[in-house]
């Protein structure tokens, strides 16, 4: 154990893909905690891959860490190790994210850096360190994932209920296992710790989100150019569907406004929505231009947990923002004053008719919007906060 006060402690991070590029949460999370840790602690990187990765992806990451050891997951290794989940109870996607090779090299290199701490992101990768005890161990929920899956399970085709049925129930149960292996336990919002059903989840942390100064400070001197903008990933359920609402639903109703969908690997299904007032960009390589590009932005948000990073966003940047009582119960942000509400269609018309409309409305909620994100979501203050918890 590194014990000498000169020195940092070892904090070993633990994560289901590598943390860049930004275009998933749980990406954006990792990477912005760790350069707030990176200042208390020597970070060891160890990140599952089930793709290549680019030399100026890990020169990026590199920049906060002491050591980054990737492993690959090859195809056979995921369908194996979600196969193998049909002789347990364990949800497949800690399967599909769990390999016993890797295991062993993990194991190896958990007792070559003897660490202070470590800090499992997602239940996930959990299986690699849960059996590790020679230092405290925290876990980040961040989202309560079965509640996400449950969400799907009404809006899934009839033949993946049952799949999504039993994930869910294995889910549930492994976010509630999974708790007693771990000293300390962090989540994004208080909506989702109330959805861990484990006794002691009032001892879960609450470690919020937080936006890049970057967003606050970004200069665009060009007037945008489309109504409306919607960002994500695009191949995330939550985000397909709010895509093909705002395709099918809102802009047919709204025939003279202009939508652009801006996100990393767009579904056929969201391509197939381009007309003449919709464009799907896919990947930008800076997302504040998408941002900048749109007067509002609008996310119809169903289904999934947590809190979207999307909507932090847009408001740091200025943009009134159009959501749903679900997403805005992990916001926290005050209807008609620092955002618009809208559950169907009509309320969703109404809204974005409304805020081109009414000047003051505008520059109210965008005001607002700016203020009470900077005020709230701080990637520094939020991390104290972690770091705290951890030599708790």
């Amino acid at each position: 154990m590194n014990s000498s006060a000169t020195h940092k402690e070892k904090l070993v991070v633990l994560t289901s893909r590598f943390p860049y590029p930004l275009e998933k949460g749980d990406k954006l999370r990792a990477y912005y905690q760790m350069i707030e840790l990176a200042k208390v602690y020597d970070i060891h990187l160890l990140a599952l891959t089930e793709i290549e990765l680019k030399d100026e992806w890990i020169k990026e990451v590199e920049k906060y860490c002491k050591a980054i050891h990737v492993f690959k997951l090859n195809k056979v290794q995921k369908l194996f190790g979600t196969a193998l989940q049909l002789l347990t109870n364990k949800p497949f996607q800690v399967g599909y994210f769990t390999n016993y090779g890797v295991k062993k090299q993990i194991n190896q290199l958990l007792k070559a850096i003897e660490p202070d701490h470590i800090y499992c992101q997602l239940v996930r990768p959990a299986e690699y360190v849960k059996n590790y005890h020679a230092c405290p161990k925290t876990i980040d929920y961040m989202d309560a994932l079965s509640k996400g899956i449950h969400r799907r399970i009404a809006l899934a085709p009839w033949y993946k209920r049952p799949f999504f049925k039993a994930e869910y129930q294995r889910l549930r149960n492994y976010e509630h296992k999974i708790f007693d292996y771990f000293e300390h336990h962090s989540i994004i919002t208080a909506q989702d710790r109330e959805m861990i059903f484990h006794k002691d989840r009032n001892e879960i942390a609450i470690i919020p989100n937080g936006v890049s100064p970057s967003f606050f400070n970004f200069q665009h001197k060009e007037e945008p150019t489309k109504d409306l903008v919607f960002t994500g990933n695009l191949s995330y359920p939550p985000n397909i569907e709010a895509s093909l609402y705002l395709g099918q639903h809102i802009m047919p109703a709204l025939p003279k406004l202009s939508l652009q969908i801006s996100g990393a690997n767009p579904v056929q299904e969201i391509k197939a929505l381009e007309n003449k007032q919709i464009e799907v960009t896919g990947w930008v390589d800076d997302i504040r231009t998408a941002y900048a590009s749109a007067k509002i932005f609008v996310a119809p948000m169903f289904i999934g947990t947590g809190l979207q990073n999307k909507l932090l966003e847009a408001m740091a940047m200025g943009l009134p923002c159009i959501t749903t009582t679900l997403a805005n119960n992990a916001l926290g942000a005050k209807d008609k004053h620092s955002i618009l509400i809208a559950n169907t269609e009509a309320e969703f018309i109404a809204a974005v008719e409304t805020l081109l409309t009414d000047n003051t409305l505008y520059q109210h909620i965008q005001g607002n919007a700016r203020t009470f994100v900077n005020n709230n979501f701080n990637w520094h203050s939020s991390s104290m906060r972690l770091i705290d918890l951890m030599k708790s």
